[in-house]
């Protein structure tokens, strides 16, 4: 079949299913790409987060594929979000001592984090007038993919609409984090994990990562503790949107 008849299906017309295959191997190949890019130049736009959706978006809107299409095999990579999540538990493990010497300073971070992310998505969405469902998923962008879809389950918010909005709280959050440390250089790695981890999630902690690993395993704490709190916390949430 050539790209040109690929080009003329009509949208709502079935595609064949190798395209659901292709779209599932296109993404590990870009991603790939994305990884190599930024591990070579650094450059913020390059992160994978970044630059992989932006070229499969060229390429799905290029050849019309429907996201159902898309999302049909690589729905896999959401479900790997899980174990990769559940991963950061081995170097949480290994700076236990850590988590033990600093609790209160933890415990006080994420709760900050959190009252500071639902108070303001719960502000935004009454300013803008948001419709119901996009201010429920923007009230779970504070903590990372899998936590955010849990709760979402719970509050009846889309998930299409948290997966976007975590994804872009995280960019935005590992942007304006570098910005926060060229004004105010913290010296405390304590600090610099906390920031990281509580306000940008997973790709926050991506970057504390690259600042030490000590910075990386306390965002990936923060990030956790973040994810569960945020999770037991889903009905009485759930109840105050209505």
């Amino acid at each position: 079949m050539s790209v040109s008849s690929i080009l003329s299906w009509p949208v709502a017309e079935a595609r064949p299913q190798w395209v659901a295959a292709a779209c599932f191997v296109l993404t590990i190949a870009f991603y790939a790409l994305g990884k190599r890019l930024y591990a070579r130049f650094k450059q913020p736009w390059l992160t994978p987060l970044v630059i992989v959706p932006a070229m499969l978006a060229v390429v799905v809107l290029a050849m019309r594929i429907p996201y159902s299409v898309y999302f049909a095999d690589t729905r896999w990579l959401m479900w790997l979000l899980g174990p990769a999540t559940v991963a950061f538990a081995v170097p949480i493990y290994e700076y236990r001592d850590l988590m033990r010497r600093h609790w209160i300073s933890l415990a006080a971070g994420v709760t900050v984090g959190i009252v500071v992310a639902v108070s303001g998505s719960f502000a935004l969405a009454k300013l803008l007038h948001l419709a119901p469902d996009v201010a429920r998923s923007l009230m779970t962008r504070s903590v990372s993919t899998p936590f955010a879809l849990a709760v979402s389950d719970q509050i009846h918010a889309p998930k299409q609409l948290t997966a976007l909005f975590v994804i872009a709280t995280g960019i935005c959050g590992m942007l304006l984090g570098e910005l926060v440390l060229l004004v105010l250089p913290l010296r405390s790695r304590l600090a610099r994990g906390v920031m990281f981890g509580a306000a940008a999630h997973g790709v926050g902690t991506a970057k504390a990562r690259e600042l030490g690993s000590e910075e990386g395993v306390i965002a990936s704490l923060t990030m956790m503790i973040a994810g569960v709190v945020m999770v037991l916390l889903a009905p009485l949430l759930g109840a105050t949107l209505g």
